[in-house]
């Protein structure tokens, strides 16, 4: 029986009901002791401060469906993905290229790419990083100071320990799960990153390309359950519904100039919901935003619903099946863990029922 199966939505939520403190700066220590002078310069342009007002979790923070219990920007990922890299690496311009991955994310993140149809992938915005970096004179003019060409940090994918194709583990993937789980059903506490962080270090791949792993079968175990339990909610039809009703509220909001282009990388997220619930002369986009925002449960089918807002989706699957040292050599860890295999191979397999839907809130 695939075990994913009984992860049902709020079992998921509630399973660690007690709120842990998530404290990022302490997060960030454990990141990497040191954190760089030059660290800190680049992430004060304008163009990186700006990721303050992006939250990593996709909008899921301005809806009732969601139990979030802290946010977390895209500002703090950048941060903690460039820490990870320095901590590993020790070299500059792979460091920047972390802090500089997400600089073109817009509003809501990951929406944006429902909105471009690119639910699959999910990388629609990245070509515009060198863009944004471009744009942002001060930050050229530094990376001119230090010798620094813009092709240099501008594509985070050069660097197979900052970035890789899934299911390997980088920097990026192994971050964003950690807060991820944390805030979204509370799966990991500082003391558990800590102890599962320290087992990592770089190890080779079949291709003797470095890649982060383990050097202990039950961190990488511990590790890869839960991270495939995280990645199960970003693959359920709430995550679905939830991406899509907001990327539909986007549309609607720039076509009907509620909101511009441009407005996704000036607003801050709260400043874009506050302006779509003002919008009560437009009923059928203010229903939407009502539906989006007090939502607290959806309904599973094999059909549309009449009344309801539903989406039938494939989406990226969000999993890892990373190297692990053993006394034998390197190894995926579901070579070696048939546990691991098992969840590997149940949430690959996992399929939630056609349709998701939602029943339209009504216009008061």
């Amino acid at each position: 029986m695939n075990q994913f199966k009984n992860q049902i939505w709020k079992k998921i939520l509630n399973e660690f009901p007690e709120k842990e403190e998530f404290n990022i700066q302490e997060y960030q220590k454990i990141l990497s002791a040191d954190f760089p002078d030059f660290l800190k310069e680049y992430s004060n342009f304008s163009s990186v401060q700006r990721l303050k007002k992006v939250g990593l979790l996709c909008g899921t923070d301005w809806t009732k469906l969601y139990k979030n219990r802290f946010k977390y920007s895209r500002f703090d990922h950048s941060i903690s993905v460039a820490l990870i890299i320095w901590n590993f690496t020790h070299d500059k311009k792979q460091t920047l290229s972390g802090l500089f991955h997400d600089i073109s994310t817009p509003i809501f993140s990951h929406v944006v790419d429902f909105q471009n149809g690119d639910s699959l992938t999910q990388t629609s915005t990245e070509f515009k990083t060198e863009e944004f970096i471009k744009n942002d004179v001060e930050l050229c003019e530094k990376l001119k100071s230090d010798d620094i060409k813009i092709s240099e940090i501008c594509d985070y994918h050069i660097y197979p320990i900052a970035d890789n194709e899934r299911p390997r583990l980088s920097a990026d993937r192994l971050e964003y799960m950690f807060p991820s789980g944390a805030s979204l059903h509370g799966i990991w506490n500082l003391t558990e990153i800590k102890n599962i962080y320290s087992d990592i270090s770089i190890l080779k791949n079949e291709e003797n390309i470095c890649e982060l792993g383990f050097n202990n079968l039950e961190c990488a175990e511990i590790y890869t359950e839960k991270f495939c339990k995280t990645g199960h909610i970003l693959q359920l039809n709430e995550n679905k519904l939830t991406m899509q009703l907001l990327a539909e509220i986007l549309n609607i909001a720039i076509k009907e100039k509620i909101i511009s282009e441009e407005d996704l990388f000036i607003l801050s997220e709260k400043e874009a919901i506050q302006k779509f619930l003002s919008c009560k002369d437009l009923p059928n986009f203010y229903r939407l935003v009502k539906t989006f925002t007090e939502m607290e449960k959806i309904v599973h089918s094999n059909g549309p619903k009449k009344n309801h807002f539903c989406v039938n989706l494939s989406v990226k699957q969000r999993y890892i099946n990373p190297l692990v040292k053993t006394p034998s050599g390197i190894f995926r860890v579901s070579d070696v863990s048939k546990k691991t295999n098992k969840i590997i191979k149940d949430f690959l397999s996992y399929s939630d029922t056609k349709y998701g839907c939602v029943k339209l809130k009504d216009f008061v």
